[in-house]
């Protein structure tokens, strides 16, 4: 049964099949850690934990950047009402970036890292060795030539078609994912000027033109599932990334507190990190009051719920956790400590790993083939899923939070020779990481629910 609006709006399958599966990877390699934390080598020195780490935190991004271009990918098309430019250079990208990714992980599971750089020539263009950017420079390269075919497909898309205030959104979002990575190419020699513009990267993606990505895709996935005025969601979504974008360009000044910047850092940083909570309680309201004022009982409650638990997980993980260490005089004390962990742990989860579940949830049903919505008892497993794995995540960030409350308290507190070293310190942080690693389990039982859900069929119902 064909039940896409463009038949070219098939091409994003691949690319959330991949995104699922890179999740899983994700999650596996996060146990492991979690283990390492405890047990320390319990894979005979296979996997060292500062490969496990980088793989773990690898997977994240790439798995979210195959969800953004598979949400692109779907809804570009149906809001520019016109089949994409060119669904073969779609599907030459997805195989020219699962390729290199696949690659990549490789190297740094098979290969000591400093060899892998010797094999990539990075002595040519040294870009590798940061935290979230250790890809080899020519994997980076693929990256910029992936992303440039990637906008310029969307581009000629959108340009023959419908200008939608969504589309626009998600463009400028996506341009500003492009331009900002180029950061990731200047690697100065000085540490501080190093971290000041790695930031640019990091900080600008997660707080700033990731936030326009993820509001645009919240609002077409709650125009379709609600029935409520196109217009009275672009106002909101254009309010929502003004908030979004005054307060996260200007709060990347919250990373710059201990970096020999100018001290008026600390009151910018302080200030306007202290406003980033608004955009994201505006959207928990936005997205409850589109539900409330819903014309129609859309068949698909998962993707509902899916998408109101995205603002409330985005709000508390970004919005709350945020704010308990963004001040100058409280992140003096708990700049990088597990803390910092419990606060990216449910960021990550609810703004952008849940909204990428939300339209796979909404979508994967059409494109499939299936109809508006997957059959009930698939829905229900679905649901099952959503709730292991944020429940779950709500666990971890609570123990994780324990965890650096104690770390700060121990470690960093007492201003007499009483203070423990790391090291022991770690030690009496043991039973957290433990709780820790028992909620991982959970939320790996409910990632398996999710996937499971998509081989569910009710036996009156029609069938994948």
């Amino acid at each position: 049964m064909n039940t896409l609006k463009y038949q070219s709006q098939a091409v994003a399958k691949p690319y959330f099949v991949f995104a699922l599966a890179l999740f899983v990877g994700q999650i596996l390699f996060g146990l492991l850690m979690g283990l390492q934390y405890v047990v320390g080598d319990i894979v005979g020195g296979l996997i060292p934990f500062n490969v496990a780490r980088m793989i773990h935190t690898n997977l994240l991004i790439v798995w979210l950047l195959f969800g953004f271009m598979g949400a692109a990918y779907y809804f570009v098309p149906e809001e520019a009402e016109t089949e994409l430019y060119s669904p073969k250079l779609a599907i030459a990208l997805f195989w020219i970036f699962a390729a290199a990714g696949v690659a990549t992980i490789l190297g740094y599971l098979l290969v000591p890292y400093s060899t892998l750089a010797h094999y990539t020539m990075n002595e040519l263009w040294p870009t590798m060795g940061r935290e979230f950017l250790e890809q080899p420079t020519i994997t980076k390269l693929g990256i910029v030539v992936v992303a440039l075919g990637f906008l310029f497909n969307l581009g000629m898309t959108i340009l023959k078609g419908r200008k939608t205030a969504i589309n626009m959104v998600m463009m400028t979002g996506l341009i500003g994912l492009a331009v900002f990575f180029l950061f990731a190419f200047y690697n100065p020699t000085n540490l501080a000027l190093d971290k000041f513009f790695w930031w640019f990267v990091v900080h600008l993606w997660v707080e700033g033109v990731w936030e326009l990505i993820m509001g645009a895709i919240l609002a077409y996935v709650l125009i379709k599932i609600t029935g409520v005025d196109r217009e009275v969601i672009e106002k909101w979504l254009y309010v929502i990334i003004a908030m979004a974008l005054i307060t996260g360009i200007l709060g990347t000044g919250h990373h710059f507190y201990w970096l020999m910047t100018p001290e008026y850092w600390q009151w910018v940083g302080s200030i306007f990190s202290a406003l980033e909570p608004l955009p994201f309680f505006a959207m928990v309201l936005y997205a409850f009051n589109m539900v409330n004022r819903r014309r129609r009982e859309h068949p698909n409650k998962a993707a509902t719920l899916w998408a109101l638990g995205t603002a409330v997980m985005a709000f508390l993980g970004a919005g709350v956790w945020g704010f308990l260490h963004t001040l100058s005089f409280v992140n003096y004390y708990t700049h990088g400590s597990q803390i910092t962990a419990a606060h990216g742990h449910m960021a990550f989860y609810g703004a952008y790993a849940m909204i990428v579940m939300t339209i796979i949830s909404y979508a994967m049903p059409k494109i499939r083939g299936i109809g508006e919505a997957m059959p009930n008892r698939a829905q229900v497993v679905e649901m099952w899923g959503f709730w292991l794995m944020t429940v779950s995540m709500v666990f971890i960030t609570l123990f994780l939070t324990g965890a650096g409350i104690l770390q700060v308290w121990l470690q960093r507190l007492p201003e007499s020779g009483e203070a423990l070293s790391f090291m022991a310190t770690q030690d009496k942080l043991a039973i957290f990481y433990w709780l820790r690693e028992i909620a991982g389990v959970f939320f790996l039982i409910g990632l398996i629910a999710y996937l499971a859900s998509f081989f569910v069929t009710d036996k009156n119902e029609a069938t994948a």
